[in-house]
């Protein structure tokens, strides 16, 4: 009997610790799952912030410029509605289908300018109006890229990316089929998935660039093109590089619009 009961003893024994030890593997395990689980929260959240962050770069400027220059950009003036123009657009008749040539003056640096109303009127037209209105005078480029995407950003009239002329219009015109933007290029900046969002904030490529198309979207509006003055611009402003060493931000040099004139 006494002997029994020591048996029984020991098999309780056995079983409390066997259901402790399973309680210990249990519980490993469900940290094992809940870190696990973390991990996979964790990488989703960083994609998402990556992805969001590329979109941004050009678009909100390129992503941010306008570049977009995404190409943010960083960043055009937000739209009420993706789809539609806002404010009292130009008319794209301003235009007149042709080709308008002129010199657009950075500190010192006189570049050569066309503008090609026939390939962008609506953008083209935009950008007649507010050249020969003043809207550009005493302005700046408040951005400047120089890693894989190469553009300085102009045209906004707060100077931080966020402004522009009280209107915004699209969609995207003359944007290139492969995506590839030559040096030289003067294009509409705009935010990214918004091919509405554009207002006069513009970008000039000084090394040739590729930026991305968004589906149902398009690259950036090319409106013309630098004809002169592009190695100038490099050695004066490019070559300094951005505000304390970064890649994509304010130029170390300040870069204001001293004239700007089409005819």
């Amino acid at each position: 009997m006494v002997s029994n009961d020591r048996q029984a003893r020991e098999e309780r024994a056995r079983l409390r610790t066997y259901r402790a030890r399973q309680e210990v593997h249990a519980g490993k395990q469900r940290r094992r799952s809940r870190d696990n689980l973390i991990a996979v929260i964790a990488l989703v959240v960083v994609l998402a912030l990556a992805t969001a962050a590329q979109l941004f770069y050009f678009n909100g400027g390129p992503g941010s410029v306008e570049p977009v220059a995404s190409p943010e950009a960083t960043t055009a003036p937000p739209t009420d509605a993706a789809g539609q123009n806002t404010g009292d657009v130009p008319s794209s008749d301003i235009a007149e289908g042709r080709t308008w040539t002129g010199t657009l003056t950075l500190n010192d640096i006189l570049l050569g300018i066309e503008l090609d109303g026939a390939a962008a009127p609506q953008a083209v037209s935009s950008e007649i109006s507010l050249i020969q209105s003043g809207f550009y005078d005493g302005g700046n480029c408040h951005r400047l890229t120089t890693e894989g995407i190469y553009v300085l950003q102009c045209g906004d009239p707060s100077g931080d990316g966020t402004g522009g002329p009280g209107y915004s219009y699209g969609p995207v015109e003359n944007d290139p089929a492969d995506g590839v933007y030559p040096a030289g290029t003067i294009a509409m900046a705009r935010q990214g998935g918004n091919g509405y969002s554009q207002g006069s904030q513009f970008f000039i490529v000084y090394q040739d660039t590729t930026l991305p198309s968004e589906d149902g979207v398009g690259g950036y509006s090319v409106i013309g093109r630098v004809t002169s003055g592009l190695e100038e611009l490099q050695a004066g402003v490019v070559e300094a590089g951005v505000v304390d060493g970064g890649t994509d931000g304010t130029p170390a040099v300040p870069v204001a619009i001293t004239s700007f004139s089409v005819e």
